[in-house]
Order: C-alpha cells, then sequence, then structure tokens
C-alpha cells in the first residue's frame, strides 16, 4: 500500500506545471478562532490542515505539500496576520509534513509523534534540510494551552500509520483526527508504514468515544463531519473487513475475492481516485492474511 505515498511523492514536483495542484486555500470557520483550510483548484485530494489563531500564539495543523508552503503561508497571514508559531504533524505522509522546512524558516516550530520524526529522518526525500523534521517530540501524549484552548494531542497508535495524532479542542468541543478520517471515502491505511486496519479501528472508535452530538470533527480529507459521520464511516470499515474474511474463509485467493467484488454496496459512495473499491478491497486482503 505504498501507492498513495508514492504518487504524492513523485507528482509533488510536477504538480503546478500540470495544474493537478491546488493553487490556493479556502477556510471555514469551526469556532472562533479555530478554521479548517482546504485547497482550490487542481486534482490532487491533498491533506486539509487545521489553524488555531489567537492573541498568544498561531497553531497550524499540518501543512500540506511543499509547493504549496507559500499559498498557505499567506492564508495564514490573512487569518492570523502572521505566520504560524507551532506546525503539529498528524503523520508523515508529504501532504500534510510537506511544508515544514518553508513553515519554519518563516518563525514555526515543528512538533509531531517521535515515529513520525524517525520516519522522516530516514527519507531523503523528507529530510530536505534544517527545519524539514519536528523539534519537539512525544511519545503519548501533550497538550498545548494557548488562546484559551486547550489542544489535548495524542497518539494513536498503528493505525493510519504508527506516528499518527489526533487533536481534541476541548473547550470548543473539536476534534482534528489527521487521516484516521476520510469522511465519505474508503480510507488509506498506510500497512507500510507501521498502520493497520485492526489499530485504524481501534483509533476510529476512540475518537468516537471522545465525541457527542455537538462535536465537530475536521478529518484528513473530506468536509468537517459529525460523530454520526464518523461513525458511519467505521461501520463501513468494520462490514467491508468482515465481508472481505467471509470469503478468505470460504478460502479464496485474491483474485477470486477481488472478482466477487465484496464490496460493491460501498463502490458509489467510498470509490475514490487513489483508494478504489479494487484497492480497498485488496489492502484488507493483505491486512488479513498477514501476521
Amino acid at each position: 500500500m505504498k501507492k498513495l505515498a508514492l504518487v504524492l511523492a513523485l507528482v509533488a514536483p510536477l504538480a503546478v506545471a500540470q495544474d493537478w495542484m491546488p493553487t490556493s486555500f479556502d477556510h471555514t470557520e469551526v469556532s472562533p478562532g479555530i478554521y479548517y483550510l482546504t485547497g482550490v483548484g487542481g486534482q490532487m485530494p491533498v491533506g486539509a490542515t487545521g489553524l488555531l489563531v489567537g492573541d498568544e500564539y498561531v497553531v497550524l495543523i499540518d501543512d500540506s505539500l511543499a509547493p504549496l508552503g507559500p499559498a498557505l503561508l499567506a492564508k495564514i497571514d490573512e487569518l492570523a496576520g502572521q505566520p504560524a508559531d507551532f506546525v503539529i504533524n498528524t503523520h508523515a505522509h508529504s501532504d500534510h509534513t510537506g511544508s515544514n522546512q518553508f513553515q519554519a524558516e518563516n518563525g514555526a516550530i515543528i512538533v509531531a509523534h517521535d515515529n513520525l520524526r524517525s520516519r522522516m529522518e530516514a527519507d531523503p526525500q523528507q529530510n530536505t534540510g534544517p527545519g524539514a523534521l519536528p523539534v519537539i517530540t512525544f511519545s503519548d501524549e501533550m497538550t498545548f494551552h494557548v488562546n484559551g484552548h486547550e489542544a489535548y494531542v495524542f497518539h494513536i497508535a498503528a493505525a493510519h500509520t504508527d506516528g499518527d495524532a489526533a487533536i481534541l479542542f476541548r473547550e470548543a468541543n473539536i476534534i482534528a483526527t489527521g487521516d484516521l478520517l476520510f469522511r465519505g471515502m474508503f480510507p488509506f491505511i498506510d500497512l507500510d508504514s507501521g498502520g493497520g486496519v485492526a489499530g485504524y479501528k481501534v483509533g476510529m472508535q476512540r475518537l468516537i468515544d471522545m465525541a457527542n452530538d455537538e462535536t465537530k470533527i475536521m478529518p484528513g480529507h473530506g468536509p468537517i463531519a459529525s460523530r454520526a459521520d464518523l461513525q458511519k464511516d467505521f461501520d463501513m470499515l468494520v462490514d467491508a473487513e468482515a465481508r472481505v474474511k467471509a470469503l478468505l474463509d470460504k478460502d479464496m485467493n485474491e483474485e477470486a475475492i477481488v472478482v466477487a467484488n465484496p464490496l460493491a454496496d460501498y463502490h458509489d459512495e467510498y470509490n475514490w481516485g487513489f483508494i478504489t473499491t479494487e484497492v480497498m478491497t485488496r489492502m484488507l486482503i493483505r491486512s488479513l492474511t498477514t501476521n
């Protein structure tokens, strides 16, 4: 399942010329001083970012691909009047960490889980120079007390990757999930970067348990969601895995299962460019058959 990370790494330098990449960022104010930023234009589904603005500090959650750093900085300046003081990376994929170095050069301190730094440090395409890597890391959890908010940052193990973090804004009742939520899409679970379907389900359940009917959820990809939306996508993943397992239990091989198309009922809603119904089926097969 290296497909998404590889595609992003390979096309990023060419995307602007090919008009694949967003050219600017739009924003939605989810709560006073808390914004959800998404790319405008282009065909590439780059990760969304979050922004906390206030009198004390500006905190950015993820920072998109490297070529989008200046456009993201322009949006931050529009909303905050200054660059970010902190960037919290939710995982190591380049559509969420790509402009680390640029944001650091403009004054940001990069914060992330220990495993995220280790993976980026070992990758020459991401370890590009001073500022690219997180300079503050944590093993389990940490809390930012800024702008009247308590932003609780916590690790979710072996889920999307092995270095995932999500953020709960306690007073505002907002959760930023990183790629623990692809709202209304088959999720990319990076089995080659320490992720796993079992851990992804555990992570989603933890987020569901934190939320209530008023919680606003900022996903890594897709529109702002509710607890009901998160539950729906969790139920899809549980059922999809069960459907594939039922065919494996009948001793069907991978190609036969793909032909049987056990996820057909979800295709119209959840199929998308990188994680198609077939890719999702094969990912679940691999997860269920690999110790």
